[in-house]
Protein backbone atom coordinates (compact mmCIF):
# COMPACT_ATOMS: atom_id res chain seq x y z
CA UNK A 1 0.00 0.00 0.00
CA UNK A 2 2.56 3.05 -0.97
CA UNK A 3 0.47 6.49 -1.31
CA UNK A 4 0.66 8.20 -4.37
CA UNK A 5 -1.08 11.64 -4.47
CA UNK A 6 -1.49 11.73 -8.35
CA UNK A 7 -3.77 8.71 -8.60
CA UNK A 8 -7.37 9.20 -8.80
CA UNK A 9 -9.59 8.86 -5.48
CA UNK A 10 -11.51 6.09 -6.60
CA UNK A 11 -8.15 3.73 -7.09
CA UNK A 12 -7.32 2.18 -4.22
CA UNK A 13 -4.07 3.61 -2.74
CA UNK A 14 -1.09 1.03 -2.15
CA UNK A 15 -0.47 -2.21 -2.69
CA UNK A 16 -0.96 -6.13 -1.97
CA UNK A 17 0.33 -7.68 0.62
CA UNK A 18 1.06 -11.16 1.35
CA UNK A 19 -2.06 -11.28 3.79
CA UNK A 20 -0.48 -14.29 5.92
CA UNK A 21 -2.83 -14.07 10.03
CA UNK A 22 -3.85 -16.59 12.15
CA UNK A 23 -7.19 -16.65 14.27
CA UNK A 24 -6.32 -15.11 17.96
CA UNK A 25 -2.93 -13.39 16.63
CA UNK A 26 -3.65 -9.68 17.45
CA UNK A 27 -5.45 -10.39 20.78
CA UNK A 28 -2.40 -8.42 22.60
CA UNK A 29 -3.14 -5.34 20.29
CA UNK A 30 -7.13 -5.41 20.58
CA UNK A 31 -7.09 -5.91 24.36
CA UNK A 32 -4.89 -2.90 24.65
CA UNK A 33 -6.73 -0.71 22.15
CA UNK A 34 -10.08 -1.95 24.37
CA UNK A 35 -8.24 -0.35 27.55
CA UNK A 36 -7.01 2.40 26.07
CA UNK A 37 -9.38 3.95 23.84
CA UNK A 38 -12.59 2.37 25.12
CA UNK A 39 -13.52 5.34 26.88
CA UNK A 40 -13.82 7.29 23.27
CA UNK A 41 -15.26 4.62 21.49
CA UNK A 42 -18.11 4.73 23.73
CA UNK A 43 -18.63 8.50 24.35
CA UNK A 44 -18.76 8.68 20.30
CA UNK A 45 -22.33 9.15 18.35
CA UNK A 46 -20.52 6.78 15.53
CA UNK A 47 -18.41 3.93 17.34
CA UNK A 48 -16.49 3.00 14.23
CA UNK A 49 -13.66 1.14 14.11
CA UNK A 50 -11.22 0.25 10.63
CA UNK A 51 -9.33 -3.24 10.42
CA UNK A 52 -6.71 -2.39 7.82
CA UNK A 53 -5.26 -4.50 5.66
CA UNK A 54 -7.15 -7.90 7.39
CA UNK A 55 -5.60 -10.16 4.71
CA UNK A 56 -6.63 -13.36 3.38
CA UNK A 57 -9.08 -14.34 5.75
CA UNK A 58 -11.20 -11.74 7.92
CA UNK A 59 -10.35 -13.28 11.22
CA UNK A 60 -8.61 -10.15 13.01
CA UNK A 61 -11.89 -7.93 11.99
CA UNK A 62 -14.21 -10.64 13.30
CA UNK A 63 -12.03 -10.63 16.75
CA UNK A 64 -11.89 -7.06 16.88
CA UNK A 65 -15.43 -6.30 17.07
CA UNK A 66 -15.63 -9.13 20.00
CA UNK A 67 -13.02 -7.13 21.59
CA UNK A 68 -13.77 -3.54 20.81
CA UNK A 69 -17.65 -4.26 22.26
CA UNK A 70 -16.70 -5.54 25.65
CA UNK A 71 -15.28 -1.97 26.36
CA UNK A 72 -17.94 0.07 23.73
CA UNK A 73 -21.27 -2.16 23.15
CA UNK A 74 -22.24 -0.09 19.76
CA UNK A 75 -18.88 -0.28 18.35
CA UNK A 76 -18.62 -1.32 14.74
CA UNK A 77 -15.86 -2.57 12.64
CA UNK A 78 -15.01 -2.20 8.50
CA UNK A 79 -12.61 -4.73 7.48
CA UNK A 80 -10.64 -2.69 4.59
CA UNK A 81 -8.90 -4.81 1.58
CA UNK A 82 -7.07 -3.66 -1.25
CA UNK A 83 -7.79 -7.02 -3.01
CA UNK A 84 -10.89 -7.43 -3.73
CA UNK A 85 -10.82 -11.18 -3.89
CA UNK A 86 -10.34 -10.74 0.01
CA UNK A 87 -12.98 -8.73 0.30
CA UNK A 88 -15.84 -10.45 -1.55
CA UNK A 89 -14.10 -14.15 0.46
CA UNK A 90 -14.59 -11.96 3.40
CA UNK A 91 -18.68 -10.98 2.78
CA UNK A 92 -20.09 -14.10 4.40
CA UNK A 93 -18.26 -13.27 7.80
CA UNK A 94 -20.21 -9.89 7.42
CA UNK A 95 -22.84 -9.26 10.17
CA UNK A 96 -24.25 -6.70 12.46
CA UNK A 97 -21.55 -4.41 13.31
CA UNK A 98 -18.87 -5.75 10.22
CA UNK A 99 -18.81 -5.31 6.81
CA UNK A 100 -16.41 -5.33 4.51
CA UNK A 101 -15.20 -3.06 1.52
CA UNK A 102 -12.50 -2.75 -1.50
CA UNK A 103 -9.74 0.17 -0.50
CA UNK A 104 -6.56 1.29 0.96
CA UNK A 105 -4.68 3.72 2.78
CA UNK A 106 -7.03 6.47 1.58
CA UNK A 107 -9.86 4.29 4.08
CA UNK A 108 -12.84 4.86 1.41
CA UNK A 109 -15.27 5.56 4.50
CA UNK A 110 -18.25 8.29 4.25
CA UNK A 111 -17.23 9.20 8.09
CA UNK A 112 -13.80 9.53 9.97
CA UNK A 113 -13.50 6.19 11.87
CA UNK A 114 -12.32 6.39 15.82
CA UNK A 115 -10.02 4.07 15.55
CA UNK A 116 -7.97 2.63 12.52
CA UNK A 117 -5.98 -0.36 13.26
CA UNK A 118 -3.20 -1.34 10.78
CA UNK A 119 -1.23 -4.91 12.27
CA UNK A 120 1.54 -6.34 9.69
CA UNK A 121 0.56 -4.09 6.69
CA UNK A 122 3.71 -1.79 6.88
CA UNK A 123 5.88 -4.67 7.72
CA UNK A 124 6.26 -5.20 3.87
CA UNK A 125 6.91 -1.79 3.03
CA UNK A 126 9.95 0.31 2.92
CA UNK A 127 11.05 2.34 6.18
CA UNK A 128 10.97 5.80 3.82
CA UNK A 129 7.28 4.91 3.16
CA UNK A 130 6.38 4.86 6.74
CA UNK A 131 5.75 9.04 7.50
CA UNK A 132 3.91 9.14 4.57
CA UNK A 133 1.46 6.51 5.22
CA UNK A 134 1.36 7.80 9.02
CA UNK A 135 0.04 10.83 7.69
CA UNK A 136 -2.24 10.14 4.89
CA UNK A 137 -4.28 7.64 7.92
CA UNK A 138 -3.95 10.22 10.75
CA UNK A 139 -5.49 12.73 8.95
CA UNK A 140 -8.20 10.21 7.91
CA UNK A 141 -9.32 10.13 11.95
CA UNK A 142 -11.88 11.73 14.05
CA UNK A 143 -10.54 14.39 16.27
CA UNK A 144 -10.24 12.09 19.27
CA UNK A 145 -9.16 9.30 17.10
CA UNK A 146 -6.31 6.51 17.42
CA UNK A 147 -4.51 4.99 14.91
CA UNK A 148 -2.63 1.94 15.90
CA UNK A 149 0.24 0.81 13.44
CA UNK A 150 2.52 -2.28 14.40
CA UNK A 151 4.22 -5.84 13.86
CA UNK A 152 3.88 -9.15 15.59
CA UNK A 153 4.77 -12.70 15.03
CA UNK A 154 2.85 -15.56 13.37
CA UNK A 155 0.97 -16.57 17.07
CA UNK A 156 1.12 -12.94 18.80
CA UNK A 157 3.46 -13.87 21.19
CA UNK A 158 5.76 -10.66 20.75
CA UNK A 159 4.11 -7.50 19.09
CA UNK A 160 5.17 -4.14 19.01
CA UNK A 161 3.11 -0.78 18.05
CA UNK A 162 2.66 2.78 17.75
CA UNK A 163 -0.11 4.34 19.20
CA UNK A 164 -0.56 8.12 16.54
CA UNK A 165 -3.51 10.72 17.27
CA UNK A 166 -4.75 12.95 14.50
CA UNK A 167 -1.46 15.16 15.71
CA UNK A 168 0.75 12.30 15.07
CA UNK A 169 2.99 9.55 16.93
CA UNK A 170 2.29 9.28 20.61
CA UNK A 171 3.53 6.17 22.23
CA UNK A 172 5.11 2.71 21.49
CA UNK A 173 4.16 -0.40 23.41
CA UNK A 174 5.99 -3.44 23.82
CA UNK A 175 3.49 -6.97 24.85
CA UNK A 176 4.90 -10.41 25.27
CA UNK A 177 3.79 -13.82 26.45
CA UNK A 178 6.24 -13.48 29.64
CA UNK A 179 6.61 -17.20 29.72
CA UNK A 180 8.10 -17.40 26.14
CA UNK A 181 10.40 -14.26 26.96
CA UNK A 182 14.48 -15.08 27.14
CA UNK A 183 15.10 -11.43 27.38
CA UNK A 184 12.96 -8.24 26.45
CA UNK A 185 15.29 -7.38 23.53
CA UNK A 186 13.81 -10.63 21.88
CA UNK A 187 10.98 -8.31 20.95
CA UNK A 188 13.31 -6.17 18.58
CA UNK A 189 12.20 -8.72 16.07
CA UNK A 190 9.28 -7.50 15.63
CA UNK A 191 9.68 -3.78 16.25
CA UNK A 192 7.54 -1.78 13.33
CA UNK A 193 9.04 -0.47 10.31
CA UNK A 194 9.49 3.11 11.64
CA UNK A 195 11.59 1.56 14.37
CA UNK A 196 13.43 -1.89 13.15
CA UNK A 197 16.46 -1.01 11.29
CA UNK A 198 16.90 1.90 14.02
CA UNK A 199 18.00 -0.59 16.15
CA UNK A 200 21.52 -0.31 15.67
CA UNK A 201 23.98 1.71 18.38
CA UNK A 202 23.36 4.82 18.88
CA UNK A 203 19.62 5.20 18.26
CA UNK A 204 17.03 5.63 20.92
CA UNK A 205 15.38 2.07 20.79
CA UNK A 206 18.53 0.25 20.56
CA UNK A 207 19.27 2.48 23.71
CA UNK A 208 16.29 1.74 25.21
CA UNK A 209 16.08 -2.63 24.90
CA UNK A 210 19.90 -2.20 25.86
CA UNK A 211 18.91 -0.86 29.13
CA UNK A 212 15.92 -3.05 29.28
CA UNK A 213 17.65 -5.91 29.16
CA UNK A 214 20.14 -5.08 31.92
CA UNK A 215 17.21 -4.24 33.76
CA UNK A 216 15.55 -7.71 33.32
CA UNK A 217 19.15 -9.20 34.17
CA UNK A 218 19.28 -7.07 37.46
CA UNK A 219 15.65 -8.64 38.30
CA UNK A 220 16.61 -11.77 37.80
CA UNK A 221 15.89 -13.28 41.43
CA UNK A 222 12.22 -12.28 40.74
CA UNK A 223 12.11 -15.21 38.43
CA UNK A 224 11.52 -17.30 41.04
CA UNK A 225 7.72 -15.61 41.48
CA UNK A 226 7.77 -16.13 37.75
CA UNK A 227 7.76 -14.30 35.08
CA UNK A 228 5.61 -12.19 35.80
CA UNK A 229 6.83 -10.65 38.60
CA UNK A 230 10.34 -10.38 36.81
CA UNK A 231 8.84 -8.01 34.61
CA UNK A 232 7.25 -5.95 36.70
CA UNK A 233 10.43 -5.55 38.69
CA UNK A 234 12.30 -4.65 35.41
CA UNK A 235 9.62 -2.31 34.57
CA UNK A 236 9.72 -0.23 37.72
CA UNK A 237 13.68 0.01 37.22
CA UNK A 238 13.28 1.14 33.51
CA UNK A 239 10.55 3.67 34.11
CA UNK A 240 13.81 5.27 36.18
CA UNK A 241 15.34 6.43 32.86
CA UNK A 242 12.34 6.28 30.63
CA UNK A 243 9.50 7.98 30.12
CA UNK A 244 7.33 5.23 30.57
CA UNK A 245 3.70 6.26 30.73
CA UNK A 246 1.82 3.15 31.55
CA UNK A 247 0.26 1.69 35.02
CA UNK A 248 1.74 -1.76 36.81
CA UNK A 249 -2.04 -3.16 35.79
CA UNK A 250 -0.73 -3.17 31.87
CA UNK A 251 2.69 -4.44 32.78
CA UNK A 252 1.12 -7.22 34.25
CA UNK A 253 -0.55 -7.73 31.00
CA UNK A 254 3.23 -8.24 29.89
CA UNK A 255 3.30 -4.71 28.32
CA UNK A 256 5.06 -1.68 28.52
CA UNK A 257 4.20 1.72 26.75
CA UNK A 258 6.73 4.47 26.13
CA UNK A 259 6.32 8.00 24.73
CA UNK A 260 7.42 7.98 21.52
CA UNK A 261 9.83 10.85 21.16
CA UNK A 262 12.37 9.00 23.69
CA UNK A 263 12.31 5.99 20.73
CA UNK A 264 11.74 8.87 17.51
CA UNK A 265 14.70 7.67 14.72
CA UNK A 266 17.46 10.14 15.01
CA UNK A 267 17.18 11.33 18.71
CA UNK A 268 20.09 9.62 20.16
Amino acid sequence: MTPRASRPPSRPVGTVTRGTTNPNRLRRMDRWIAAAHGAALRRADEPVAVDLGYGAAPWTAVELLLRLRTAAPRARVVGIEIDPERVAAALPYAREGLTFRHGGFEVPLPARPLLIRAANVLRQYDEDAVAAVWERLCARLAPDGLLVEGTCDEIGRRHVWVALGPEGPRTVTFAARLASLDRPSDLAERLPKALIHRNVPGEPVHAFLRDFDRAWAAAAPYAAYGARQRWLRAVRDLAADWPVVDRSSRWRQGEVTVAWGALAPGRG
